[in-house]
């Protein structure tokens, strides 16, 4: 990620996005995060965002959500310390948890990419390239959204999963990644209402013994996303870490 520099006249220049890392955030504090940064966003008052952070244990529902795909109730889900949030966004059940990389891009994507699913593909596209660079052969599933890897004599096994807002063409909610989570907690729901698919993680694709850190796959996804979307990537520092280290309501 580099500062965007002056365009040489007779050129557009690139849209900037600032890319702010988060560390471990709690779920509603990222909801209300997100919320204030697609006001400002629309407003024109901030340039395009990404936002990358961990969550602690929790659920999240989308739009397309079915009780049943929660296996376990709610008093179970306390004894294990995770949360449960109605998301706002596309998609089924997901988990978010220590270990996992999550993005939310706040993008305009007008004028050029009012296309929600010309949005989606290129966060995966986004994501394979990500995943190809540590030298994992990630694909794509027809009718499916996320990333997924073939694993010998065991199948497709998902890697990333994907479930997005967009408002006005302003968008939220993003990625989930596993790098080194704790794959049983995948055991308390129906991954993205997808039965009988697994889930794997970074550390089981490129081993254990050297698997990236979650900030560093998110400097990565970064990267990657800034050369898809067609954006100069901006290191926006610890600004949003602070104020949600102090309490600032968001």
């Amino acid at each position: 990620m580099t500062a965007p520099g002056t365009p040489t006249a007779g050129f557009t220049a690139r849209r900037t996005c600032e890319v702010r890392w988060l560390g471990r955030v709690p779920y509603a504090t990222a909801l209300a995060l997100q919320a204030d940064l697609v006001r400002q966003r629309g407003a024109g008052r901030i340039p395009d965002q990404l936002l990358l952070l961990e969550h602690p244990h929790v659920l999240t529902l989308g739009r397309n959500s079915k009780a049943e795909h929660v296996l376990v109730d709610r008093a179970r889900l306390q004894a294990l310390g995770v949360e449960m949030f109605e998301a706002g966004r596309g998609g089924d059940v997901t988990y978010h948890g220590p270990g996992q990389l999550v993005a939310y891009p706040i993008l305009n994507l007008a004028p050029d990419r009012c296309d929600l699913h010309r949005y989606v593909r290129d966060l995966e596209r986004a994501l394979l390239a990500m995943l190809g660079a540590y030298g994992i052969a990630a694909h794509v599933e027809p009718g499916r959204t996320g990333v997924w890897v073939e694993r010998a004599g065991e199948g497709a096994a998902k890697a990333a999963a994907i479930g997005v807002r967009v408002a006005r063409w302003i968008t939220s909610h993003g990625i989930a990644l596993n790098v080194h989570t704790d794959l049983d907690y995948f055991d308390l729901i129906v991954p993205c209402g997808l039965q009988n698919r697994a889930v794997t993680s970074l550390r089981q694709l490129v081993g254990a013994t050297a698997p990236p850190t979650v900030r560093a796959a998110g400097e990565s996804f970064a990267v990657h996303f800034g050369q898809v979307f067609e954006r100069d990537m901006l290191d926006a520092g610890a600004e949003w870490p602070r104020m949600i280290e102090e309490g600032v309501d968001v």
